[in-house]
């Protein structure tokens, strides 16, 4: 099968930034080419042609924090549908964590997944399984049996590990077996509450989480990855106190990464004002001050990644008192059109995000994305104009769970390709 791709702005941060021809032969890129190149017996064999004028053509972007709910609570969303939604978010692959029911932190769960993913036949999944066995922060899962399953990393997301020696020896672990962590930093103890710490807090008369809860334990994973020289990830960094700890331990070149979500550099702790659980979320919604740490995270390097943390809930979970309601926001679909917001408001360049987006998840969780003859055509075409309402409703997500129903955005993924098929294509 032949795909050629014409007129389209190659962008692949560090290799490649110019108006070219992709041809792809049985998903794999054959030639790569200036546009005055002649594709006419080239066009007399392709199946397909995409007219990508105006258009950038980028790596296939990665989600690495995605909650897929399957097994155990399909009713909020599958694989199927989730990865739906991903391929609508121009996302080529996601990362799912491990809180399922039951956990994942074995090989059968793993395996299944992956065989679950593969015969949905679209955007392509990669677990991230329990650091430890049943998530209870006691006793370590096997590491080598999942990464032979194929899991790309451990994580504690949704109940972090509080016993410190216990998570200096998933470093050691996770380092002898070459596979990645990625840390839910928490401290329970401090963040027994509904939104964050501050005055909206007080006069809404709910229950504060202080930066503190989220940053003490930064600082906890920083000073165990210096002390095993094992890499750590930190996953959703919300707070300023997290951005200045990450900034100073990457200069003094201690192996750690972060990621943040598009409603940190986005929205804030207003965005709660009149109870609206679509705005509730653990780590909370901070303040501008945060949001403009977080911004100058993602322009300086200090924040990695960009990932959703995509955590679909029903109305059961939702609709009811905000205390009582279940943290967490849908995001795969608006998450590329919120970093290109950010490209617009100049905090960073399209090249900043697309590295966020696609190649630095590629290369933490070990998985090469790149465009250039001979590797695998996973791609993702953006229209940076093309203006949308969004529409929740209308998603593919199982859940309806965002902040930003109703938002005005311009810029959206307009094809999505694995392995040199068409999974997605913007109507």
């Amino acid at each position: 099968m032949r795909l050629i791709i014409k007129n389209g702005h190659v962008l692949d941060p560090g290799n490649i930034d110019q108006v070219a021809d992709i041809t792809i032969d049985d998903g794999i890129i054959s030639s790569l080419e200036p546009v005055t190149s002649d594709l006419s017996e080239k066009k007399s064999k392709a199946v397909r042609i995409i007219d990508a004028s105006e258009c950038y053509v980028v790596p296939g972007l990665i989600d690495m924090h995605v909650h897929l709910r399957d097994p155990g609570q399909e009713y909020k969303e599958s694989i199927e549908t989730g990865i739906q939604a991903a391929a609508a978010g121009g996302f080529t692959a996601v990362c799912c964590m491990p809180n399922t029911c039951p956990v994942n932190d074995n090989r059968q769960i793993t395996e299944y997944i992956i065989e679950t993913a593969k015969k949905c036949g679209s955007v392509k999944v990669y677990p991230v399984a329990s650091v430890s066995r049943g998530s209870k922060g006691d006793e370590l899962s096997d590491y080598g049996e999942l990464k032979d399953a194929g899991a790309v990393g451990v994580s504690d997301d949704g109940l972090p590990v509080i016993s410190s020696q216990l998570m200096r020896r998933a470093l050691e672990y996770a380092n002898g077996v070459g596979i990645s962590v990625i840390s839910h930093c928490e401290d329970p103890s401090l963040s027994e509450g509904a939104m964050n710490e501050g005055l909206m807090a007080t006069r809404l008369g709910l229950a504060g989480i202080p930066n503190a809860a989220e940053s003490i334990m930064v600082m906890r994973d920083i000073a165990l990855s210096e002390l095993t020289g094992t890499p750590v990830h930190i996953a959703h960094v919300s707070t300023k106190e997290s951005v200045h700890a990450l900034r100073d331990a990457k200069s003094r070149n201690i192996a750690v990464t972060a990621e943040t979500a598009p409603h940190y550099f986005t929205l804030t702790e207003d965005a709660v004002c009149e109870y609206d659980t679509h705005a509730k979320m653990n780590p909370p919604l901070r303040s501008n001050e945060d949001r403009a740490a977080i911004h100058k995270g993602l322009a300086d390097g200090t924040i990695d990644v960009i990932a959703t943390d995509h955590a679909p809930h029903s109305i059961l979970e939702k609709e009811v008192e905000f205390d009582r309601a279940a943290n967490g926001i849908i995001g795969l679909e608006t998450a590329l059109s919120l970093g290109l917001k950010l490209v617009e408001e100049k905090v960073i360049t399209l090249e900043s995000l697309i590295g966020k987006m696609a190649k630095n998840p590629s290369r933490i969780i070990g998985v090469p994305r790149g465009i250039a003859v001979g590797e695998p055509a996973h791609l993702t075409i953006i229209d940076p104009e093309k203006a949308f309402t969004y529409d929740v409703e209308k998603g593919f997500s199982k859940s309806r769970n965002s902040p930003f129903n109703g938002w005005e955005f311009k810029g959206r993924a307009v094809y999505t390709i694995v392995d040199g098929r068409v999974v997605f294509e913007s109507k």
